[in-house]
């Protein structure tokens, strides 16, 4: 089970049918979650993800990375609709 911390970070994730076709995005930005795994399966720093785009946070990019253990896990991830 995830503590409150990863709970708040998976707030940061959120899909609109408007953006990106609905894929999982950082709440805010136009980034993808999909794209801050493959920087971070790249090997790319917190501080390279952020000159990358930088759009996201610190937090955006822990949130990607929540989202994504909880996919591996096959855990079912609601997510809110972006206001």
């Amino acid at each position: 089970m995830l503590g409150g911390m990863a709970e708040d970070l998976l707030s940061l994730v959120v899909a609109d049918p408007m953006i990106g076709h609905g894929q999982a995005c950082i709440r805010g930005t136009r980034v993808p979650v999909s794209v801050v795994l493959d920087c971070l399966a790249d090997g790319m720093s917190d501080g390279e993800i952020l000159a990358e785009y930088p759009a996201l946070s610190a937090p955006g990019i822990r949130a990607a990375a929540v989202y994504g253990a909880r996919l591996a896990r096959e855990d079912l991830v609601p997510l809110r609709t972006a206001p």
